[in-house]
């Protein structure tokens, strides 16, 4: 990992001011746009993206799309004026401004403190697109589904995919400072359907970071990829229906982190807390897990897909704890909602694009191991569900009630696991789920790198883990 800072060694790097729009110009706009506000910012992005899919042995789909546009913000208390272009010109500026600016009214405002600088570098900032040739990525997903073809005759479908971007953004402070980032993605993704005797069942797995390209496309990497999700597919052959009822549940580690991520992270974002629309809200310093539950948000954790060298205010990010030891300690914050709380931000600022304003976000959010052999968690069950992978799910912040469909499931009696089920789904609330953890296994994972998180209409790269867990009694909805 290189140690220099990228706004200072990266010969391409994003930088507007030299090329499309004079600097002391569009901060003289920003400053008449924040004139009297209490914060604000010029966002200025550059986004490429390459997506290729093979689907039953043909390319279903290549796309390569590239975009570039500013975001302008003007805040004040708890309103925020936004407006942004795809043309980085004065003319768009200045017409930016006057509608940022009708947001803060007379003003009256204090500006806040600009974040402070950071010489880290959490990953490389060599473009995934160029790493390879486009014949070669062809090449590998060709190979991908012969592969998976020949370990199974079962198999009847292969679809795979390979994506890589690039983004580069520009933050421009009214104090007049700019911070730069350059945040590379890849990931590869393999789904294959196997049939038998007429039933058909599907398994998916993939990976990826904030890497290049070219490591992903070894057969050395996608390999057991492509043999994890033919192990999932096979195992959904045999599934049995789900029971239904209240049962114990041991989640498996790694991607399981989804459900914390879902039914607890979102309820320790900020801006629900500052609302008092989380269930979280007004318990800082209250137990609201069991003893030893320590769950973090780290946006530092090199090459991940949920890290941020700097979030999208341009504050650095950080190892945030938000549960201790089962008792609550912190929240995700971007700078307003900080600012209205009376606390420091935390790096979790972010935004899709320069098309939307920043709100606090998770980045990489896992539960710290506990002291707990995983099998041991599995032979204590009486009567429960084993739950080793997860799909989709929804959740109710300000109850903070969940529903996640499980994608690999076994029944577990007398501490024996038995036959795979189907169609199992995990019923509860966060709040409850933390408070009924009987056991915390010393095997914490994060996921491969494959989570998206959706917002108010964002969706933004994240990181989620966790030990095996123990939690009694959750509602299965399944085949009673």
């Amino acid at each position: 990992m290189p140690a220099a800072v990228k706004s200072q060694v990266a010969t391409d790097i994003f930088n507007p001011f030299e090329t499309m729009i004079d600097r002391d110009q569009a901060l003289a706009t920003l400053r008449e746009a924040v004139a009297g506000a209490d914060d604000g910012e010029l966002f200025l992005e550059r986004r490429r993206s390459e997506s290729l899919v093979l689907d039953d042995g043909r390319i279903r789909s290549a796309g390569y799309d590239a975009a570039e546009g500013f975001g302008l913000r003007a805040v004040r208390g708890d309103v925020a004026g936004y407006a942004h272009s795809t043309q980085i010109t004065e003319a768009a500026l200045k017409r930016a401004a006057a509608t940022a600016r009708l947001a803060v009214g007379a003003g009256g405002g204090t500006l806040a403190d600009a974040p402070a600088g950071t010489n880290r570098q959490l990953y490389t900032d060599a473009d995934p697109i160029s790493d390879a040739s486009f014949p070669a990525k062809i090449e590998t997903l060709r190979q991908i589904d012969d592969y998976l073809r020949s370990l199974d005759p079962r198999v009847v479908q292969v679809t795979a995919s390979l994506a890589a971007s690039l983004q580069e953004v520009a933050i421009l402070r009214p104090e007049g400072g700019v911070t730069h980032d350059i945040r590379p993605m890849a990931r590869i993704s393999i789904a294959v359907i196997v049939e038998r005797e007429g039933r058909r069942e599907s398994g998916h797995y993939g990976g990826g970071g904030r890497i290049g390209l070219s490591g992903l496309m070894e057969p050395d990497h996608w390999q057991p990829i492509a043999k994890e999700a033919l192990r999932v597919a096979c195992v959904n052959l045999d599934a049995a229906p789900a029971p239904a009822g209240s049962l114990d549940v041991v989640l498996g580690p790694g991607w399981p982190g989804i459900l914390l991520h879902e039914a607890v992270g979102h309820g320790l974002e900020g801006d629900f807390n500052r609302k008092k629309t989380s269930a979280f809200a007004g318990l800082m310093g209250e137990r609201v897990a069991a003893p030893g539950v320590t769950v973090l948000d780290d946006g530092t954790i090199p090459d991940r897909r949920g890290s941020l060298t700097v979030d999208d205010e341009g504050t650095a990010s950080n190892r945030n704890v938000l549960i201790e030891d089962g008792i609550l300690v912190g929240y995700m914050q971007d700078r307003q909602n900080a600012r209205l709380m009376g606390v420091k931000p935390t790096g979790n600022g972010r935004r899709e694009s320069y098309a939307h304003a920043p709100m606090p976000r998770m980045t990489n959010t896992y539960m710290l191991g506990g002291h707990g052999e995983p099998g041991d968690l599995v032979r204590s069950m009486k009567d429960g569900i084993w739950a080793v992978g997860f799909g989709g799910g929804q959740v109710d912040i300000t109850s903070g009630k969940f529903v996640f469909s499980c994608t690999e499931a076994y029944r577990v009696r007398d501490g024996k696991i038995g036959e795979p089920v189907k169609g199992a789904t995990l019923i509860g609330d966060g709040p409850s789920a933390l408070n009924n953890v009987r056991g915390i296994g010393n095997d914490m994972a994060m996921d491969p790198g494959i989570g998206n998180c959706g917002k108010a209409g964002q969706w933004v790269p994240v990181g989620v883990g966790q030990p095996s867990l123990l939690i009694g009694g959750l509602t299965i909805g399944g085949v009673s």
